[in-house]
């Protein structure tokens, strides 16, 4: 134990590694790597691109140290798809936004004329409370004594209390108990969708289509497309980190919170873009959720009459605008993750739609269909997607969820799919 190697190394250390950090820097801070020592943990370095490269042994890794210190998450989208990685793969997440120059009382480590802050860039947190976050996840992770102090926290609910107690053997599995959660996770799956708009504000000017294709009985994704009133229409596809219940709940939570507008007596004022952007990331910071849970958004308002549409987003994909002979263009905005930073500042931008334009918005399950960033070329679309291009915007949704539906994917790549498509007519 203690070891610490890099990823400059020839491969990672064969047995359990209690620590992978992440980072792109090349070397990890002192006092970080003294704390590993001191508390005997074995780690490994490696650059936040090559998280897939140690995917295949993710059974036999404690927990994951994000460094996300120094990232412009604005422009970089690497670090919410190392996220949703690391949540799909269940592995216990410890982020660092940054370093701060503030000198926090350590009781049981050597002091450091620098501490951390985790989650929250107003919170600076000393190395015993960044022990204490790692040595919790190692010990939900571990089965075995590893002479860490804490102990896994106990069932919460009476669904674990007796699952815990189910027969060791499978044959002997009581039936009963899986259909039950198996229906529990169904009527989970119909009560979010009831949070779905139930029918769309289409008209003889505007045409709107959507998917909804969730990875699991329950959906990481959630969108709405809502009338604000005679002349507006604010619409987004907001996307929890991971999917599966945990993921669910969240956009339970997002849905409630992502205020349109403001109304105050009889009169009411509908907030643009960047302030609902805004408005939600603090009410998801200031929430404090557990388990490291973060989100992207795009948010778009439409003022149905001058055709003016206006955009936020939130480390989600970027709106494709389709306008007929032209290539495909990326309606570009600057906006970080939800939940990361309370006092983070979101920029919203305006483009004229024309006659024939449509629109797609897409949450992350539909970018190999749609196209990718590339170092070199920058976003490129899919030859599928190029192929389409001038079909109406109701043909664009069927056939990329027809394309979702039959492609083949490894069962831990699925995501799930969400798609809210705009045509001007």
């Amino acid at each position: 134990m203690g070891l610490t190697k890099s990823a400059s190394n020839t491969g990672a250390p064969e047995g359990f590694i209690d620590v992978v950090y992440l980072s792109d820097k090349p070397h990890m801070p002192a006092e970080i790597r003294r704390l590993f020592r001191q508390k005997k943990l074995s780690s490994y370095m490696l650059h936040l691109d090559h998280y897939s490269d140690i995917r295949a042994r993710i059974d036999r890794i404690g927990t994951v140290l994000v460094d996300a210190e120094g990232i412009d998450i604005t422009q970089d989208q690497r670090l919410g798809r190392v996220l949703e990685a690391l949540e799909r793969d269940n592995l216990g997440i410890v982020l660092l936004t940054q370093r701060v120059k503030k000198p926090i009382r350590s009781f049981s480590l050597i002091s450091s004329e620098t501490s951390f802050s985790m989650t929250k860039s107003v919170d600076a947190i000393s190395m015993d409370d960044l022990w204490s976050s790692i040595s919790v996840n190692l010990a939900q992770r571990k089965h075995q004594n590893s002479g860490i102090a804490t102990k896994p926290p106990g069932p919460t609910s009476l669904s674990e209390r007796l699952w815990d107690k189910r027969p060791t053997d499978p044959s002997e599995t009581h039936g009963s108990f899986v259909d039950s959660v198996k229906e529990q996770l169904r009527l989970a799956g119909l009560l979010q969708r009831d949070f779905l708009p139930a029918q769309l504000p289409n008209s003889d000017d505007l045409q709107w289509m959507v998917t909804f294709l969730p990875a699991e009985w329950v959906s990481g994704d959630i969108y709405d497309v809502a009338r604000i009133d005679e002349q507006h229409i604010g619409f987004y596809i907001a996307d929890a980190v991971g999917h599966s219940m945990p993921a669910a709940l969240l956009t339970m939570f997002i849905k409630q919170a992502l205020v349109m507008r403001q109304t105050v007596e009889k009169n009411y004022r509908i907030f643009p873009p960047a302030e609902v952007m805004k408005n939600l990331n603090m009410k998801m910071a200031g929430q404090k959720l557990s388990g490291y849970q973060f989100a992207t958004c795009c948010y778009c308002l439409l003022n149905v009459k001058t055709r003016q549409l206006t955009f936020a987003r939130a480390g989600h994909p970027y709106p494709i605008l389709l306008r007929q002979g032209e290539a495909p263009m990326q309606l570009q905005a600057r906006g970080s993750l939800l939940g990361i930073f309370e006092t983070a500042d979101f920029v919203q931008e305006t483009v004229q739609l024309q006659a024939g334009d449509r629109l797609l918005l897409y949450s992350d399950g539909a970018e190999t269909l749609v196209g990718r960033l590339h170092d070199k070329n920058g976003f490129q679309c899919t030859e599928e997607f190029l192929a389409m291009k001038d079909c109406p915007i109701a043909e664009i949704v069927d056939r990329l969820t027809e394309s979702a539906r039959n492609r083949e994917i490894d069962p831990a790549e699925v995501d799930d799919l969400t798609l809210v498509g705009l045509e001007i007519r």
